[in-house]
């Protein structure tokens, strides 16, 4: 396994991350969670991220429990905080009560005496952005948090909260969580570039397209029984038109470019996002240890520029 800094900063974290959303907690069993946990461990992936919202706590209990025969210095322990976590007026957003509350709670139910990486889950237009910035700040005083970041902010929105951060002497955004993969390029046009200005690390979620990518979902067949889309409870992502057959097809052109580098498609996949310096970790979902396997078998590869090229004309 290779390691990347966070952005600019001095902490390092494994190149590929394992993930809880819409599987710890939830979809995949205890057994399994702690079993893909632990293979990861072992194949060297020091960073674990999850949120208090998935599974309404449950990944954050199963997470910690699994992690917590390791020790806590050997991991890189992230989670995040913005979603409503009950039916009351303020169990939502980012105003100082919900982030100091939630901290704590997460705290408890990660089992640990302080979070690595605390990112806002999305940006509140309901609380003034300065009023979210001093509790984290606070928060990482306390060393309750040792460094915060946030998820799908948009260039703008980091750009305003890095500008009163500079004026106001606090600590830094470290990194940005967005969707990135081949099939979801945005962020390469106006964040990463103003995140490499700023020294903030990408750790990117669905690398894989939530699976398309993979290449197992075929044009024109049934989807395969038991995988992700065929999930009532976990396709609700997997919109956009990802499924759609012209996409797929393009997608089943994709196995060659993998073969020839000597990848699987997931691998191809995540080397893909990780040619991107800005791009500190990708951030894997696996119910098998198997899965956890093969991708982290990315690590440290590379595509040649003839590669992306094809990758480039395949998906155009």
């Amino acid at each position: 396994m290779n390691y990347r800094h966070l952005g600019k900063y001095g902490v390092k974290v494994s190149e590929v991350a394992l993930g809880s959303w819409l599987t710890y907690g939830g979809a995949t069993e205890d057994e399994a969670a702690r079993q893909c946990i632990e293979k990861a461990y072992d194949l060297g992936i020091n960073f674990f991220d999850t949120a208090n919202v998935y599974a309404a706590g449950k990944s954050e209990e199963v997470v910690g429990r699994s992690l917590a025969p390791y020790p806590r210095e050997s991991y890189f322990l992230a989670t995040k905080v913005y979603f409503p976590m009950g039916g009351g007026p303020n169990d939502r957003g980012l105003s100082r009560k919900h982030i100091f509350e939630q901290c704590h709670a997460s705290l408890k139910r990660l089992g640990a005496d302080y979070i690595d990486l605390y990112q806002c889950h999305r940006y509140d237009t309901e609380t003034p952005l300065e009023e979210t910035l001093l509790a984290l700040d606070d928060l990482t005083r306390q060393g309750k948090i040792l460094y915060y970041g946030v998820s799908e902010w948009s260039a703008g929105q980091i750009a305003h909260a890095v500008d009163y951060i500079r004026g106001a002497g606090l600590h830094p955004i470290v990194s940005n969580q967005p969707s990135y993969n081949m099939l979801g390029r945005g962020i390469e046009k106006e964040v990463i570039p103003l995140c490499e200005r700023e020294g903030i690390g990408q750790v990117v979620f669905s690398p894989l397209a939530q699976g398309v990518l993979t290449g197992k979902y075929k044009p024109g067949q049934p989807l395969p029984e038991g995988s992700r889309a065929a999930d009532p409870k976990q396709n609700m992502f997997m919109g956009g038109g990802r499924l759609d057959d012209a996409v797929l097809e393009k997608v089943q052109k994709l196995a060659p470019i993998a073969q020839e580098a000597g990848l699987s498609m997931a691998q191809l996949a995540l080397v893909w996002c990780l040619r991107q310096k800005n791009v500190s970790s990708v951030i894997i979902g696996a119910s098998r240890p198997s899965q956890v396997e093969d991708n982290a078998a990315a690590s440290g590869k590379t595509l040649t520029p003839d590669a992306l090229k094809a990758i480039d004309e395949t998906l155009a």
